[in-house]
């Protein structure tokens, strides 16, 4: 048998490698997608071998990343319950469709991951692989209570590394998760499932706290063309530059921490602290330019869509029909999204300061308070009426 396993070289997939080439005495495909956790990888190829895959993929798969995955969600807007960018949510889909072109050119017989029962993620790589290989077989070790019965704690997974000289950083009381891509890191499980705790100070890693941030604001214009971002104060950038760029400036002034509690797709609630600091001004930056160039029933279709949208991105349904026939609406709704915003940074905040379009509908002499410019107000009397003529008819009902 020959599995193509998702593989971070963390203590959870380090056990899985070995433990699936001694129970289901098959030859392992590692693969490590490059997604922009940098330092994560380092060491990462020479400690697979050395565990038992007979090969392994570390494929950098940023600038897809950025162009095909997280653009188009920014294009949408998408925002999960009371203010989730997604990051995590997003990746999945990417690397379930990259493992599963490994396995067809391996000719494996099936892709294998580490994610929990209770978790998204297992929801994400398995819909995705579905969804591209109808007929995969998905091995999903943390489902099987055998592998649950060898493993009931972190203690026993350390153990068995020891045992098989695998190396780990891992201690038996890990404070929490992590997960780091190009668009953000976010922090789960240990101490943070205690909602009351705040989130220790030395945990982050993508941003300052904003009582250490500059004591001087930072301005930065961000250009919009059809809802993505291709230049940034003034220099055109490819989608994966941006991110870089805006992430650095983000993490500079400690924009986009988040600490929320979400619910789960599979029914419970869990919390979730993220650091997403460059999408956080790229979603602020997009408003602020539709904002003066969409118009007015559009954007509230679009945003009535949004929820829906963002539960979709949740869920793992990237490659669903659904999600594809919204992305089609929702692109064409952000292609008169072409202008500049501007965005000061200071303490933790983004805050949008300025914005400008060849093609706003924003009219100063229609909106002023001074003048009739293009615009009679005795005509608003009569709509005034035509609105309140049902709540009119009602009164007189109830008199």
């Amino acid at each position: 048998m020959k599995i193509v396993l998702a593989y971070s070289g963390g203590l959870d997939t380090s056990v899985l490698l070995k433990w699936l080439t001694e129970t289901y005495d098959a030859q392992v495909i590692a693969f490590a997608a490059d997604v922009g956790q940098e330092e994560e990888l380092t060491g990462l190829r020479a400690k697979a071998l050395k565990t038992g895959a007979t090969k392994i993929y570390i494929d950098d798969l940023r600038e897809e990343f950025a162009r095909d995955f997280i653009f188009p969600m920014i294009r949408a807007g998408a925002v999960y319950e009371s203010g989730y960018l997604l990051g995590t949510s997003i990746a999945r889909p990417l690397i379930a469709k990259r493992m599963v072109e490994i396995a067809r050119a391996n000719k494996a017989d099936a892709v294998g991951h580490g994610a929990t029962g209770k978790g998204n993620d297992q929801v994400r790589f398995e819909v995705t692989a579905y969804a591209l290989e109808p007929g995969i077989q998905v091995i999903a070790p943390w489902r099987e209570k055998r592998f649950r019965d060898q493993f009931p704690g972190r203690q026993a997974m350390i153990d068995y590394c020891q045992k098989h000289k695998i190396p780990v950083e891992a201690t038996a009381k890990k404070p929490y998760s992590m997960d780091r891509n190009l668009l953000h890191i976010s922090y789960e499980g240990g101490i943070l499932e205690d909602a009351w705790m705040e989130p220790p100070a030395a945990m982050f890693k993508l941003s300052v706290s904003p009582e250490d941030a500059p004591t001087k604001p930072e301005y930065v214009e961000i250009t919009f063309k059809k809802g993505d971002a291709v230049a940034v104060n003034g220099k055109s950038m490819n989608p994966l530059k941006v991110m870089q760029t805006l992430n650095k400036l983000g993490g500079k002034h400690g924009v986009g921490r988040a600490d929320l509690v979400e619910n789960r797709f599979v029914g419970m609630k869990s919390r979730g602290v993220y650091e997403t600091p460059g999408g956080t001004i790229l979603h602020k930056g997009r408003e602020a330019v539709e904002q003066i160039t969409m118009d007015r029933e559009v954007l509230h279709l679009r945003n009535s869509l949004v929820p829906r949208y963002a539960e979709l991105v949740y869920y793992g349904f990237w490659f669903a029909p659904e999600r594809v026939m919204l992305q089609k609406a929702m692109d064409d709704a952000a292609s008169c999204v072409n202008g500049t915003a501007r965005l000061k940074l200071y303490k933790g905040n983004c805050t949008i300061v300025g914005r400008k379009s060849p093609q706003s509908l924003f009219d100063p002499k229609l909106a002023s308070f001074e003048g009739n410019v293009g615009y009679d107000q005795s005509d608003a009397t009569g709509f005034i009426k035509l609105q309140a003529l049902r709540l009119r008819v009602r009164a007189r009902l109830g008199k």
